[in-house]
């Protein structure tokens, strides 16, 4: 328990610090770290985890020029990156900040590096501009990215890789998906107006927001008139188009967004797969808010005496998990989290479901494999490697969208059985 108090910036650079050891100690945010902060002190703990990961490159740059020796006190260091985080977005508030940062270093390591912390951050301050100068000469601290990580971007994108990184690197948009089975978009955007919150209409269904805001604030959020889903996501339920009244498998669907949107657009005869009870609690919590019925259960989607009765699919959603590499801005631990040997590894397991779910599509039925990652191996040269295993495989469609300031890096590839 923290002796500092709950509402103090203090108090959230020193849990933001904490959270930020457990990532590189290997936990992944989506572990529920941030879900163990008090509700009143979680939005600014997790504004400064996701921008310090986001720009951990950065930091760790700074670093290495401030200090004059390794830090050994891991909670410190994490303390430190978090403090120039909090410095470079808020300069008009430095005094607090480094203050704040010395109060928290006083609870931390038993107190015995609040001297380090001040020197160290007032260096920051003083020696800004040199070190942003020295930042923009180093391509590879400048990225904010993993080396490999990098070099996988400029050999698959050689002209794009910079803005993918930008990307990357930014905050990410936040856009809404209309539930137009209990209202129409113009209406909804209307009561967004009405509340004074900013919109643009997106596709089919979406609104994007001009800047984000919490959940509660939206109007009939809770009452399932809207979710929140990125416009790349949205791309899904347009492209696999069942038609009403389909047999329809979404085969990794947690947290059920884009097994809500099938829905909202059709009636639909639909089973979703996870693997884990509680990521199936997560899709049913989700369909119970939108008034939407399906059936879920827990299953390995590539083990299928475990779960298929035997009847083919007309439409399969092959959602596989992936190294997450398009939408990192969401998951900034991401990048610190995965290794390089994890791109093999994603691509085995997802042929291992393609190969399995494929056999539970009916002839002439379609499979939409989806990924949120940018790296070819997971994409273009699975599907070439599937096309080459399985004859009567056509590819009806395919495209890498890219993460841009409008929506997240996805790769579709929509499959069709021949008769």
């Amino acid at each position: 328990m923290s002796k500092l108090p709950l509402t103090s910036l203090a108090f959230a650079l020193q849990q933001a610090a904490l959270i930020n050891v457990a990532v590189f100690a290997g936990q992944s945010l989506a572990d529920g770290l941030l879900g163990r902060i008090d509700p009143l002190a979680r939005p600014a703990v997790q504004d400064l985890v996701y921008g310090s990961l986001r720009q951990y490159g950065r930091g760790d740059f700074f670093l290495s020029r401030l200090l004059s020796k390794p830090l050994a006190a891991e909670e410190i260091r994490a303390l430190l990156l978090v403090a120039i985080y909090r410095l470079e977005t808020r300069p008009d508030s430095a005094h607090t900040v480094v203050d704040q940062a010395v109060v928290a270093a006083g609870v931390m390591a038993e107190g015995r590096f609040r001297s380090l912390v001040n020197a160290v951050l007032r260096n920051f301050l003083r020696q800004q501009a040199a070190l942003n100068t020295d930042l923009a000469a180093d391509e590879l601290a400048a990225s904010q990215h993993p080396d490999w990580w990098l070099a996988q971007l400029q050999t698959a994108y050689p002209n794009d890789w910079p803005a993918i990184v930008a990307a990357g690197n930014a905050p990410p948009p936040m856009a809404l998906r209309v539930n137009l089975r209990r209202i129409g978009r113009d209406e909804y955007q209307q009561r967004l107006s009405a509340v004074d919150i900013a919109s643009t209409p997106i596709d089919e269904a979406g609104l994007m927001l001009d800047k984000p805001v919490a959940v509660d604030r939206l109007p009939g959020f809770f009452d399932g008139l809207v979710s929140v889903q990125d416009p790349g996501a949205q791309r899904t339920a347009s492209l696999l188009d069942p038609l009403p009244g389909s047999r329809v498998l979404d085969a990794c669907a947690a947290p059920g967004g884009k097994t809500a949107h099938l829905l909202e657009r059709a009636e639909l005869d639909l089973l979703a797969l996870d693997l884990k009870p509680s990521r199936c609690r997560r899709i049913e919590e989700n369909l119970a808010r939108l008034g939407l019925q399906a059936g879920v259960k827990a299953a390995d989607c590539a083990k299928l005496n475990l779960w298929w009765d035997g009847r083919p699919f007309d439409a399969v959603l092959a959602d596989v998990p992936c190294t997450a590499s398009g939408v990192v801005r969401r998951n900034p631990d991401a990048k610190w989290l995965r290794r390089e040997t994890d791109i093999a590894s994603f691509a085995a397991s997802q042929a291992r479901i393609l190969d399995a779910l494929w056999q539970v599509v009916r002839p002439g039925g379609k499979l939409l494999y989806v990924t949120c990652s940018v790296f070819p191996a997971e994409n273009t040269e699975q599907i070439g490697l599937f096309l080459a295993r399985q004859p009567l495989a056509r590819r009806c469609h395919e495209e890498q969208l890219l993460p841009t300031a409008e929506h997240d890096g996805f790769f579709y590839c929509l499959l069709e059985k021949r008769d």
